[in-house]
């Protein structure tokens, strides 16, 4: 999670990259499963004449796509729910297959800027986090879990190495008064968590990722929208292109197209089982390591410095078995 001065202008990262991996084309149609600000959408529309589906879980994020609609009638459309269940949500409005997806992970310039919704610890806010309006709020899980749960958040979702003693610092700071407020959370883990002499992030910066993965299930969300991306782009040469902003969401992302590109092993006396039920691949990479923001971009906008591109092109092989991960 980075910050900017509240109201800044949001400004889509790696644009230009996501529109030349998803080449629209007239007459096709796209999915914006991270609609946000809307800047994805918007230049797919630009680009071609076609038709885009976005997805939201964000109330507020679903009334900035309907004011849009007006400006592109017969051509753009917003459904109101989570990007891992696109094919059901899609399913619904009649549509079967799409010619392109694009995801963007992870909190939205518009949440962070916004202080009621609890996302960022530069400013005081009520400790909510949620991305939709439905489920426990991050103050819920940080006045209610266990030391052990909160120290796994931390940790596994935060990469916090000092989890243990933050959480350790929740639990007993909770027992005077619960911790509701960003502020309050921010500096009790500052408390706790010294800087290092080389670290430039804010000491609370770690613990709150994972707070805010957590509350979100934006790891199990990423693995869902994966797949469902997969199955929607049913035709060879449908493009998937995927942007996040941190190693959790790009390992993800790096080890569901992997698995998806590689060859089959070849044929063995040894393991005439596996070779026998091996898949041919349903994604062609479109380029071996992942795309970063150039230096003119990142100094332009600080919230794309971490961000990584990764974008496949769907081939005539047929989507892969949902696994349990992708299901849950």
């Amino acid at each position: 999670m980075s910050d900017q001065p509240m109201n800044s202008p949001h400004i889509p990262v790696l644009l230009a990259e996501v529109i030349e991996a998803l080449a629209p084309r007239d007459g096709g149609v796209y999915v914006d499963g991270t609609f946000g600000a809307g800047g994805y959408t918007r230049a797919i529309l630009e680009a071609a004449d076609c038709h885009v589906w976005a997805i939201d879980r964000d109330p507020a994020a679903i009334a900035r796509g309907r004011a849009l609609a007006d400006r592109y009638p017969g051509r753009f459309s917003i459904i109101e729910g989570c990007f891992g269940d696109m094919a059901r949500l899609l399913a619904d409005q009649g549509v079967a297959s799409v010619d392109g997806v694009a995801l963007d992970i992870g909190v939205s310039s518009p949440q962070i800027d916004e202080p009621e919704r609890g996302f960022s610890f530069r400013f005081d806010g009520p400790l909510d986090m949620r991305m939709g309006q439905s489920g426990p709020t991050a103050a819920d899980v940080v006045n209610h879990a266990s030391e052990a749960e909160l120290a796994d958040i931390f940790y596994h979702y935060g990469e916090e190495r000092m989890a243990r003693r933050v959480a350790r610092a929740i639990v007993a700071a909770r027992l005077t008064a619960p911790i509701l407020r960003t502020r309050d959370l921010a500096e009790l883990i500052r408390s706790v968590v010294p800087k290092g002499r080389k670290d430039m992030i804010d000491p609370a910066t770690r613990s709150f990722q994972g707070l805010r993965i957590h509350v979100n299930d934006e790891l199990g969300e990423l693995r869902r929208g994966l797949a469902a991306a997969e199955s929607l782009l049913a035709s060879p040469g449908g493009r998937l292109a995927v942007v996040s902003f941190h190693s959790l969401e790009d390992r993800e992302v790096k080890t569901f197209l992997k698995d998806r590109s590689s060859p089959p092993p070849a044929p063995s006396r040894h393991t005439p089982v596996a070779a026998a039920t091996a898949r041919s691949p349903s994604f062609r990479l479109l380029g071996r390591k992942p795309v970063a923001p150039s230096e003119a971009e990142a100094r332009h906008n600080p919230r794309a410095r971490s961000a990584r591109l990764r974008a496949a092109e769907r081939t005539a092989a047929p989507a892969f078995p949902v696994s349990g991960k992708e299901a849950a």
